[in-house]
């Protein structure tokens, strides 16, 4: 090796000593790498799973007898209870908590109907708003009350044409719900009732066109997806022109076995003398089937005081008469006809001194009378 060849190998190494070594440059996710740890869709599931309680049998499973429904030892029963406000709404302003139900049992309720409206179910979310009804249940299994589940839409759901947004829903939608509801409280006792959809309505035509006999399918499609998955909380049908009308019910009842049926027989929805219309409308079909009146209630909006004190005696007395068990709308300041005139005191309205005072003497009526089978059909 001669010097010049020596001399530029000692440039070399020194030059490569120099210099700072050669790295790769640093790896960020690109948006194809971004989107796969975003998404996994392929994991996701229905929130449909089992509550797991300890308390899901502490109160006496109530089923269907006849044209009754019964507890345990087969005693019929007549219910009776309240409306709450949306749990969405009743969380949001601060009062969905235990001494909110605390004070609807001070009202004599022995069964808590709610309402759960499609776009609050949406718009919380089906996880979160599952915690919301899982803490009513447990409150109310606490308390000694019944719950009724309420899709409460309103509207014609077969063309999908609703009275308001607040309403707007689906058929897939209304099934989903359903089963996501019957999955989760399967086996839970104070779940006794899964109350199909609120009012169903045609609105003179404004809403679509839908018969009895197509609401008839929609609620046996629904019933039988409910029993898919839970056999003993009661589905409860609903009558058209806003829950009210059941006559259909001579020629053409629901075919399912162990079902209920409600109406809203508010005091605008006929002229007085209100009995004689209520038989006709509704009031029959107690011979053969249980059923709840699952909203009813009075207020200015609807008459002077005198027709309110005349409806709320005779809606109860014609209930009584007939085995029908009742909910009043609403335990809630704001959502009339309200039964509390504040969120601060929870005072009885007139209203809901009336209903109170009734459930108060009256609690879960044991009926005397033999349990009248229902014709299969």
């Amino acid at each position: 090796m001669n010097r010049f060849t020596l001399a530029a190998l000692v440039l070399a190494l020194f030059l490569s000593s120099a210099l700072p070594a050669q790295t790769a440059p640093p790896t960020t996710p690109g948006p194809a790498q971004q989107s796969r740890k975003l998404s996994d869709w392929w994991h996701q599931a229905y929130f449909n799973r089992p509550l797991k309680s300890p308390d899901a049998k502490k109160l006496p499973l109530i089923s269907v007898s006849g044209n009754h429904f019964v507890d345990a030892s087969g005693k019929p029963l007549e219910f009776r209870g309240v409306n709450t406000g949306d749990p969405d709404k009743v969380d949001s302003q601060g009062h969905w908590n235990q001494a909110f139900f605390a004070k609807i049992k001070e009202s004599g309720a022995t069964v808590v109907r709610i309402p759960v409206h499609p776009v609050a179910w949406r718009g919380r979310g089906p996880k979160a708003y599952m915690e919301l009804l899982d803490e009513a249940v447990q409150w109310s299994t606490d308390l000694g009350m019944y719950v009724d589940i309420d899709w409460h839409s309103i509207g014609n759901l077969k063309q999908g044409l609703f009275q308001d947004p607040m309403y707007e829903t689906s058929l897939p939608e209304t099934l989903n719900f359903w089963r996501t509801m019957a999955a989760h409280y399967n086996g839970n006792h104070t779940v006794a009732f899964f109350e199909l959809f609120n009012e169903p309505t045609i609105y003179r035509g404004q809403l679509g066109s839908m018969t009895w006999d197509e609401w008839r399918q929609i609620n046996e499609d629904i019933i039988t997806l409910i029993r898919a998955y839970d056999n003993d909380t009661i589905p409860l049908v609903a009558g058209l022109d806003w829950a009210y009308d059941l006559a259909p019910l001579r020629d053409s009842p629901v075919r399912a076995e162990r079902i209920g049926y409600v109406t809203h027989p508010y005091p605008n929805k006929r002229k007085r003398p209100w009995p004689q219309k209520w038989e006709e409308d509704f009031g029959f079909a107690a011979e053969r089937y249980p059923m709840i009146a699952t909203e009813i209630g009075f207020s200015d909006a609807y008459g002077n005081q005198a027709d309110n004190a005349a409806y709320a005696s005779e809606i109860t007395k014609y209930l009584d008469s007939k085995g029908i068990g009742w909910t009043v709308w609403c335990f809630d300041p704001e959502w009339g006809p309200t039964m509390i005139s504040s969120w601060d005191t929870f005072e009885l309205t007139g209203e809901g001194k009336f209903f109170s005072g009734e459930m108060k003497a009256k609690g879960t009526t044991l009926l005397l009378e033999p349990v009248k089978e229902t014709p299969a059909h």
